[in-house]
């Protein structure tokens, strides 16, 4: 969060870390209890980044029609940019889809600002497949893209 606000990103997640709101505390202590979570460490033992994986998309996403894994979270450590802790991630996602028998892996992101954000989904493989907004009562519409890779 210290990292996006930093860059002047706001609009994905807002200002405030997660473990000092309610609602995103609660969202993370569901998935941690729900869903796939793959964790990355540096040979130290150090959290390098966390993806969740689910069966099917967030809620404000269109289904896909057909079986999906979907990346619910991806989130790195900024420190180890450069490292390919996503990369490795996603390469991980995409063996769990194989794993399962799923020939479609997608992803939802910010699609606000620069585009930086989906911009970077697309190094990692996924292309751009729609656009969404989610209205969020006393605040800004939050703009989306949802992108997938093709197995």
């Amino acid at each position: 969060m210290a990292w996006l606000t930093g860059q002047g990103r706001t609009g994905q997640w807002g200002t405030e870390p997660f473990s000092g709101l309610p609602e995103r505390v609660a969202q993370v202590e569901k998935y941690a209890g729900t869903y796939l979570v793959r964790v990355a460490e540096t040979a130290e033992g150090r959290v390098a980044g966390v993806c969740v994986l689910a069966d099917e998309p967030q809620e404000y996403v269109p289904a896909a029609g057909e079986p999906e894994l979907y990346v619910r979270l991806l989130v790195t450590d900024r420190a180890l940019r450069g490292a390919g802790v996503g990369a490795a991630l996603v390469a991980d996602a995409r063996a769990e889809a194989v794993r399962r028998g799923v020939g479609l892996l997608r992803v939802d992101c910010f699609g606000g600002g620069d585009g930086a954000l989906a911009a970077q989904y697309e190094r990692l493989g996924f292309t751009p497949s729609g656009t969404f907004t989610v209205e969020r009562p006393g605040r800004p519409v939050w703009p989306g893209r949802v992108l997938e890779i093709r197995l």
